[in-house]
């Protein structure tokens, strides 16, 4: 999942969460709440039960419209009309080396030369390998300028991860840094892969930086790695150099062409392939343009922090950014001080990120030595973000800061709130342009009146294809049109949609419902903490108990005992955690995304090795 939070008065969840938080999940006493909070009358639901007209749009401003013409045009098709509008415009900063968008342009064409002198057609798959960096951004667009089909792959995947990826999507081609070149020669018996191609950071670094880089690398990785140029290696330099540049046309189907193969991340189960067209992408992007209607076409700088190997990262920074014709500023990982540095000096205007990283920059200690005010907007997702966390970053930057929603089968982003209009605090907000939503009761395709609580569903030109090769897990997901996103949630009578947990998340103790959102939600309150997840662990009495695994700010202490008095003050005694664990930190994704299973599975783990040892 991915998300982006916002902001008004103190409503619902957030301003009366202490009120509410012992009962309003008992399915009884939470409707009667949500009747007093929002003032509908039982008179107002009748009838309402087939509900579907889009009462959010009524909060629109002026300056965006109800429904987008969505272009029939493929993705690269952005990087054409950028380059023709103004070639000499920067395309891409990178640790001081600067592309034209003219240099983008053809780079990109001289990769999609060479993939289809390798024999690549249309709709094989090409796996890009790589963190963000300009290499990363030339294959996008040059695998789909010659008709190949994107298979975006984490860095960090090991060995097996890999394997299954490479083996799952069929792909016939993979681009990876040189660093991870033994890694992908020990799984290439196991896949279809018949071509590798390897590039180095050092290969669009300027002088010096070029020099010294592999110096820096051997030293943090222990090895260097030297590919030829020979055989099934392709070295990514030699083919800027030697590929034709010249135009490619490949025949087009706007509906049906898959531009993207997005692997989920695999913390709710077995990764799938989710099937992204070139029109789901093309129709997100275009509703990001429009909620974002004070930014102007080639004036942004973006910066590109959110890696490409996530959809969201995708979505608003590699697409956004080249439809706006704007400059990317690209960083390979998250780093705090690096972070702050790149934005006291580039002064982005945008700054798409997830909540870990709003919080690791607002806890550095020196974050006043650096001026943030080029920041215009800030898209936070894949986590709930902290209301703290939004206001403190706002009055720093003087720009705004608000949560989205979205998954990767809906390329991410479905809902948001407004980034200069009215906000609702503890709401992911409202529909995007072109996109219906409703709560569904579970197993029934009937949308519920406002106030019930439900699972979220979606249309829209948004979302996915279905999964690659599961046509089982793709019917699944769908009921009656309705893509089912496993989260549950509700929408207030002015359209405005909560979430209050996925599905798979809820904790079952003792016959008792627990979201481990409301529970993170009162402990992110918490003077003394800067990061926390809530997991429901095994429990022999229990079924599962809650507990927490708590990361402290830096110069704050606080004891188990502290925060279970802290809890009990402001939970119902059966939502209260159990246990608490101290960390330095938590396991994430690389998108920031704490990873709750890990933590579930580590528990289990230990309770087996306990049982053994007895």
């Amino acid at each position: 999942m991915m998300v982006i939070t916002l902001n008004r008065k103190k409503t619902l969840i957030r301003a009366k969460n202490r009120k509410l938080s012992k009962n309003y999940l008992n399915p009884i006493t939470f409707f009667i709440i949500i009747l007093n909070n929002q003032k509908i009358k039982m008179t107002d639901l009748r009838g309402r039960g087939s509900m579907t007209e889009k009462v959010w749009l009524k909060n629109y401003p002026a300056e965006i419209p109800h429904e987008i013409d969505i272009p029939k045009i493929p993705v690269h098709q952005f990087l054409t009309d950028a380059y023709k509008a103004n070639p000499t415009k920067i395309a891409i900063h990178f640790m001081g080396k600067e592309l034209t968008y003219k240099e983008l342009y053809e780079s990109a064409l001289k990769f999609a030369n060479y993939l289809q002198s390798l024999g690549v057609e249309k709709g094989d798959r090409i796996a890009v390998m790589l963190p963000n960096c300009p290499q990363a951004v030339i294959a996008y667009y040059g695998i789909m300028y010659a008709g190949g089909i994107v298979v975006q792959t984490n860095p960090l995947y090991t060995e097996r991860e890999l394997q299954y990826q490479m083996a799952d999507s069929g792909a016939k081609i993979i681009l990876g840094l040189d660093i991870l070149y033994p890694r992908i020669t020990k799984i290439l018996k196991e896949t279809q892969i018949e071509n590798v191609i390897i590039t180095g950071i050092k290969d669009y670094l300027p002088f010096p930086k070029n020099l010294v880089y592999p110096f820096i690398q051997k030293k943090q990785y222990g090895f260097s790695v030297k590919v030829e140029h020979s055989g099934m290696n392709h070295l990514f330099v030699e083919i800027m150099r030697s590929a034709p540049l010249k135009e490619i046309t490949v025949p087009f189907d706007f509906e049906e062409d898959l531009a993207l193969l997005q692997y989920t991340g695999g913390t709710t189960g077995f990764p799938k392939g989710v099937m992204l067209t070139h029109k789901n992408l093309i129709a997100n992007t275009m509703m990001c343009d429009a909620w974002l209607y004070k930014c102007e076409d080639g004036q942004e700088i973006v910066l590109g922090i959110l890696p490409f190997f996530h959809v969201y990262g995708m979505t608003t920074v590699l697409i956004l950014s080249v439809m706006k014709k704007s400059k990317m500023v690209l960083m390979p990982k998250f780093d705090v001080e690096d972070t702050l540095k790149t934005i006291d000096k580039q002064k982005p205007t945008l700054f798409p990120g997830a909540p870990t990283m709003y919080i690791g920059l607002l806890n550095h200690p020196d974050i006043g030595k650096y001026n943030l005010s080029s920041i215009k907007a800030c898209l936070s997702g894949s986590a709930p973000l902290p209301l703290e966390v939004q206001e403190r970053f706002e009055a720093i930057t003087g720009g705004k800061l608000v949560e989205g929603y979205g998954l990767t089968e809906t390329s991410p982003v479905t809902h948001a709130n407004f980034i200069w209009d009215e906000r609702v605090t503890g709401s992911v907000g409202i529909p995007w342009p072109n996109t219906d939503s409703v709560i569904l009761r579970s197993g029934e395709a009937t949308p519920l009146p406002p106030g019930e609580m439900g699972e979220i569903a979606i249309k829209g030109p948004q979302v996915m294809k279905g999964y690659w090769n599961r046509p089982e897990d793709t019917a699944m997901t769908f009921a009656d049109g309705w893509f089912l996103t496993g989260d549950l949630g509700y929408m207030d009578e002015n359209g405005y949609f909560f979430i209050v947990d996925r599905k798979k998340d809820m904790i079952i103790a003792g016959g008792y419902n627990i979201y481990p959102r409301e529970v993170e939600e009162i402990l992110y309150e918490h003077d003394a903490i800067q990061e926390c997840v809530v997991a429901g662990i095994p429990d022999p009495y229990r079924g599962e108990t809650v507990k927490a695994y708590i990361v402290l700010k830096e110069g704050h202490s606080a004891t188990e005992k502290e925060l279970n008095d802290y809890c009990r003050k402001n939970l119902a005694a059966y939502k209260v955690p159990r246990a608490y664990e101290f960390r330095t930190e938590l396991p994430k994704t690389a998108v920031g995304k704490i990873l709750r299973r890990t933590l579930v599975e580590e528990e289990k783990a230990k309770l087996a090795a306990e049982k053994e040892a007895k």
